[in-house]
């Protein structure tokens, strides 16, 4: 054969060993992962190891672990068994290993032990997206998206169901009970009175478990239902007979709308406080029932919330609520941004899920130019041209047309694509953590790993700063 090759072959002895630079090219994610955790303060992760005795094995770095895992969640992995798997399989994940191999064990051990740390990161990032220049603040988007929890509605019961289930198990117990009363009397006329045993039968046991698991979801849904028609009384507080107006002149200086609004959140508070409505998920209790609009379906999941710059859309502020509607959110996300940059966007841009009268005007009142639809704009809403409050005529006429109209308009365009890069490009649709405080602590480091990904693209290196 005349033509030549190079050589392929798979035993090729090295005189001197590889070099990890040598492994990936200049302008790759993780290098600029690994340049990126050298300007992060880490302190907090260490401080966990400086309170250890110190005996044993040498633990795996904790840099090592958080470059790893800051690029995992960048390229869309979270299971720890995959992330052990691409430290063999993953030439850049073996880069930031150091070519070293800690066990899924190890990962999932350090990310649940340092899950808030690793969230508190999401502020220093930011900082350093602003000293970029990737941060304007001049128009904000508002936005949520249901992501589903690590758990099945197929594990949620009604409150109804719960007591169907608590009868059954109930008359299961008490039958089961009865039976052993009548063998321990059996095998006392039989082998005499000496004979104990403390333990339960294993279907006895189990059914108590089970039973004892219904009456606390029980009493869960029971409390949350009483505290919040307490929140409804305080809001709307009654007079003493149905029907009469309250007498509490804090609500004077409220709109006729307003105190319609509360005087009906009271009555179904009321009427959830005899009956809760809504369903208990066995598996993440925190969780809710919500319907995903995106995929047009009931997900057993939370309600992710974003603040997004409209300049390079950078995360700006970042929560997970548990309520189905996004009403109450524009004020405390206005103060999630105002406390990790110390400013307030100058303008805020939401869609009709955010209208609420009280919120609007507080921030109105905070010279914050405030943009948000007072109509939903989806084919089976209608708009309401009803008894239409002063602040809504004003508002309709505000984002009919003009300068105002032209930035509530970008808001689409600012908020979602975020939402699709990360849950449809990066497969994160789904929390790997169970609990409210956990999930948001994963949250805030999706969106932590979405703003790295922005500056990696802006093409930023953290030796000019």
């Amino acid at each position: 054969m005349s033509k030549r090759f190079r050589t392929c072959t798979l035993d090729q002895p090295y005189l001197l060993p590889p070099s990890l630079n040598d492994w990936l090219p200049p302008d790759h994610l993780a290098r600029f992962i690994a340049d990126v955790t050298n300007e992060l303060d880490l302190s907090a992760i260490y401080d966990r190891y400086e309170r250890k005795d110190g005996r044993g094995l040498a633990a795996y770095h904790p840099l090592l672990l958080t470059r790893v895992l800051l690029y995992a969640y960048a390229i869309g992995i979270t299971s720890s068994r995959r992330i052990e798997r691409a430290t063999y399989e993953d030439v850049a994940v073996r880069y930031l290993a150091a070519d070293q191999h800690p066990d899924h064990d190890t990962i999932a051990a350090f990310r649940q032990e340092n899950l808030e740390q690793l969230a508190a990161l999401f502020a220093q990032a930011l900082a350093l997206c602003r000293h970029a220049g990737l941060v304007k603040l001049g128009n904000v988007a508002l936005d949520g998206t249901k992501v589903q929890a690590s758990a099945s509605r197929d594990r949620s019961m009604t409150f109804s169901r719960l007591t169907e289930q608590e009868k059954q198990l109930q008359a299961v117990v008490t039958a089961l009970l009865e039976q052993a009363a009548r063998t321990d009397r059996e095998e006392d006329e039989r082998y005499g009175k000496g004979r104990t045993d403390d333990e339960l039968p294993p279907e006895l046991a189990d059914a108590t478990t089970r039973l004892e698991k219904i009456r606390a979801a029980k009493r869960a849904l029971e409390q949350e239902a009483a505290e919040e028609l307490e929140k409804a009384k305080r809001d709307y507080p009654s007079s003493g007979r149905i029907g009469r107006p309250p007498k509490d002149r804090a609500l004077s200086g409220l709109s006729k709308a307003e105190r319609q609004k509360r005087k009906n959140r009271l009555r179904r508070a009321q009427r959830n406080a005899l009956h809760p409505s809504r369903q208990y998920n066995f598996t993440d209790p925190d969780s809710r029932l919500m319907r995903d609009h995106g995929k047009g379906a009931f997900v057993q999941g939370y309600n992710a919330q974003a603040a997004v710059d409209g300049h390079a859309q950078i995360i700006v502020a970042a929560d997970v609520i548990q309520d189905v509607v996004d009403r109450k959110q524009l004020v405390p996300m206005c103060t999630k941004v105002r406390e990790v940059l110390g400013e307030v966007p100058r303008v805020i841009t939401a869609d009709a899920g955010y209208w609420d009268s009280a919120s609007i005007e507080q921030l109105i009142n905070s010279n914050t130019e405030v943009l948000v639809a007072p109509d939903a704009t989806h084919e089976w809403a209608s708009p309401k041209t009803v008894n239409a409050s002063p602040l809504v005529r004003q508002m309709r006429e505000r984002l009919g047309s003009g300068v105002s109209g032209a930035l509530y308009a970008m808001r689409r365009a600012i908020v979602e694509p975020v939402f699709g890069q990360i849950k449809f490009t990066r497969r994160l649709d789904r929390f790997s953590f169970r609990g409210l405080r956990k999930v948001k602590a994963e949250w805030s480091l999706i969106c932590l790993t979405h703003n790295l990904l922005k500056l990696f693209r802006h093409s930023w290196l953290p030796a000019t700063c």
